[in-house]
């Protein structure tokens, strides 16, 4: 099931009996790989204290929508650009109600609101409130609206009456939630995917780099993961961990990459190209470790560089060639370049980014990009990598769908 490796679950703890739960609900999120962190209603604290779920989570838990501490550390619209998936647990018909009402008057509902990833709901509640009118019809258009819902089940509640309202079982909302991100849509697909920056050796203890932190490749390795697809992940030196499913090859210089992809990227459905690869490599790589003495020309250095191949674009230029995806990593006219790069490199599609903003760029857990393929142009708002990447993957999974039916 370990579609929840690395994901990032918000857990919503609402104000119901079953809000003891969620400490078990917890615990079986991280078992799962997913780093956790809690939102609580006011009156969710009543039922299970914020340190305990605190201790569980490793992570502050967050209550008060105008919290001093929470907004400076990480307020309600960063919380919903940090999460994965929200998932509410317990979810009071109180809570139900407020979300269909669009409600913000509290920092849950208002995290609710502000996100941009899918939202999940476990309701809980005595059986005659869950089958009250009022919320079944909330229930009705909450689903409308693309909000998934984990039960509830039947059985004996708190109040001592049997019927439906019980919290679903702890192990089967973790399978539920691990299925939003298996999607199958790259069923018997494989994928190929470079990611991070590459090293340009110059002697034995120096080489030319860039500030890629592989975050986004690994994300989108993931995502195929979660869609069905075999993958197979070409990284330059990172300091995170790859998918657990993933083949992963190692490599350190662009050459070895270009090596690399081309023993299997003529067999792949798709190559992605998310590698910060560098354009230019030292003509020469000296044995030993180069002495200031040796290489300094009136207190500078003249090193000469020479052009490396370009691995993207003798992919898509195979005769059979993969579906094959450029990145193109700007600091100007970011979409006017992203457009260039598509054409000169007969690309399929191309994500286009700005790296010269700190909050998105090549270090930081969020971004912000542009998809652009064959006429068309979508915009994803700042998020979370990981929710990039699924954007992403859906994205190709779609256009590839539309190409076999033309």
């Amino acid at each position: 099931m370990q579609t929840l490796t690395n994901k990032r679950v918000l857990l919503g703890v609402t104000g119901g009996i079953a809000a003891y739960k969620s400490a078990e609900l917890i615990r079986h999120l991280q078992e799962q790989g997913s780093e956790v962190r809690v939102v609580m209603t006011e009156a969710a604290t009543e039922f299970i204290t914020p340190l305990t779920l605190q201790a569980l989570s490793q992570n502050p838990v967050h209550i008060g929508l105008l919290d001093r501490e929470t907004e400076s550390a990480m307020g309600h619209i960063e919380l919903a650009r940090w999460a994965d998936l929200i998932l509410v647990a317990p979810a009071t018909s109180n809570f139900i109600a407020k979300l269909v009402g669009g409600h913000a008057n509290d920092l849950l509902t208002t995290i609710c609101l502000a996100a941009k990833c899918p939202l999940a709901i476990a309701p809980a509640m005595n059986q005659a409130m869950w089958g009250n009118s009022s919320t079944m019809a909330n229930c009705e258009i909450l689903l409308k609206r693309g909000i998934h819902f984990f039960g509830p089940e039947k059985g004996l509640q708190a109040c001592g009456e049997e019927g439906p309202g019980r919290l679903l079982d702890i192990e089967t909302i973790v399978i539920r939630a691990s299925s939003l991100f298996d999607t199958g849509a790259l069923n018997g697909k494989y994928l190929v995917i470079t990611a991070g920056p590459t090293r340009e050796a110059i002697d034995p203890v120096r080489f030319i780099s860039n500030h890629s932190s592989g975050k986004q490749g690994y994300a989108i390795a993931e995502a195929a993961l979660d869609a069905g697809a075999r993958v197979t992940l070409i990284s330059g030196p990172t300091s995170i961990e790859a998918p657990a499913k993933a083949h992963l090859i190692r490599v350190n210089s662009a050459d070895e990459m270009y090596e690399e992809v081309h023993k299997v990227a003529m067999n792949a459905d798709i190559f992605i190209g998310v590698a910060a690869v560098a354009d230019y490599r030292p003509k020469t790589v000296a044995k030993q470790k180069m002495k200031k003495s040796d290489t300094l020309v009136n207190n500078s250095w003249p090193l000469e560089l020479i052009q490396n191949r370009d691995i993207i674009q003798s992919v898509a230029n195979y005769p059979s060639r993969p579906f094959t995806v450029g990145f193109a990593a700007e600091t100007t006219n970011i979409i006017s370049h992203a457009k260039q790069k598509l054409i000169k490199k007969n690309l399929d599609m191309i994500i286009a980014n700005d790296v010269s903003d700190d909050s998105v760029g090549f270090n930081s857990d969020e971004n912000k990009t542009t998809v652009l393929w064959k006429n068309h142009q979508k915009e994803l708002p700042m998020m979370s990598k990981a929710a990039t990447a699924s954007h992403i993957i859906a994205i190709i999974a779609e256009t590839l769908d539309k190409d076999t039916d033309d």
